[in-house]
């Protein structure tokens, strides 16, 4: 099933109309769950981080132990190119995939040097202004580097942050603000999170536990150059139920607001729609 409409799919040197079919059924990536992709966003014209995204999809390859077969410039080009046909003010959901072919060592290890690549658009409208969720907790926790590849953009890591969702949805809440192994918070079931107190900002320190987004880095970056005092630290649930505001950091939404946090209640407040307002002032600089 599609996530989005008007899909089109760069796939063995060309572009192809439609949700096409791109991998086998004794493909590695398909039983033994050797995928890895990313996401960049085209809106209002512009395309943030795009070369970042790309980047970031071959460091998952790798640490997934799947060979990248395409160069970062290579894969602008072709998102560059694919994007232009596009209608002005489309939103477009970008998605590099990797995923290995066959399998070694009783088919479990994924071959080395061949990899399965394609580049998926899909128009998908970004949420509007100020358009909140809410959140809750859950039994689920993030795993830690040790079992699982917390480092990559993995297929195989999203089971459990579905499951996360499911039950905070099944709870009638729309997220779920997710812990890691040692109980503190890391994230939530879809993207990075950020809580404000006494003007102060904070987010969970990257512990190899979550994946440290290239969204959550540029809101870091223009808070701090705004003038604000940006933690990254050790958090707990408890100190989410102390906050003034929070908000979600992704590259689906940039900057989504909670409005409840289980009978907790957040305001609209100031410093979210400043990371907003600052984001989409830096994302001006980037157009297609």
């Amino acid at each position: 099933m599609s996530f989005g409409t008007n899909i089109r799919t760069w796939f063995e040197g060309s572009w192809h109309e439609g949700d096409i079919a791109v991998m086998r059924a004794a493909d590695h990536g398909i039983w033994q769950g050797s995928s890895v992709f990313d996401g960049a966003r085209l809106f209002d014209g512009l395309v943030p981080d795009l070369d970042a995204h790309l980047a970031r999809v071959n460091r998952s390859a790798e640490a997934l132990m799947i060979t990248p077969s395409m160069d970062t410039a290579t894969m602008l080009e072709i998102a560059r190119e694919g994007l232009k046909r596009y209608a002005s003010g489309a939103a477009v959901y970008v998605r590099p995939m990797y995923w290995a072919i066959h399998g070694s060592d009783l088919g479990v290890a994924p071959m080395e040097g061949v990899t399965g690549f394609a580049l998926c658009l899909e128009e998908v409208a970004m949420p509007a202004a100020g358009a909140s969720t809410t959140l809750t907790t859950t039994q689920f926790r993030r795993p830690v580097l040790a079992d699982n590849v917390c480092n990559a953009k993995a297929g195989c890591l999203y089971p459990n942050n579905a499951r996360m969702l499911v039950e905070a949805k099944r709870k009638g809440f729309g997220n779920a603000l997710v812990q890691d192994a040692m109980g503190n918070v890391a994230e939530s079931a879809t993207a990075n999170v950020f809580m404000v107190r006494d003007g102060v900002v904070f987010t969970p320190i990257a512990n190899g536990t979550f994946l440290s987004g290239i969204t959550r880095a540029r809101h870091i970056a223009n808070l701090r150059a705004d003038g604000m005092d940006v933690q990254e630290t050790v958090l707990t649930v408890a100190d989410f139920r102390a906050a003034d505001e929070v908000f979600l950091s992704g590259n689906f939404a940039k900057v989504t607001p909670v409005s409840a946090f289980d009978d907790v209640r957040y305001r609209a407040g100031p410093v979210t729609q400043r990371a907003r307002e600052l984001y989409w002032d830096w994302a001006a600089a980037s157009r297609l």
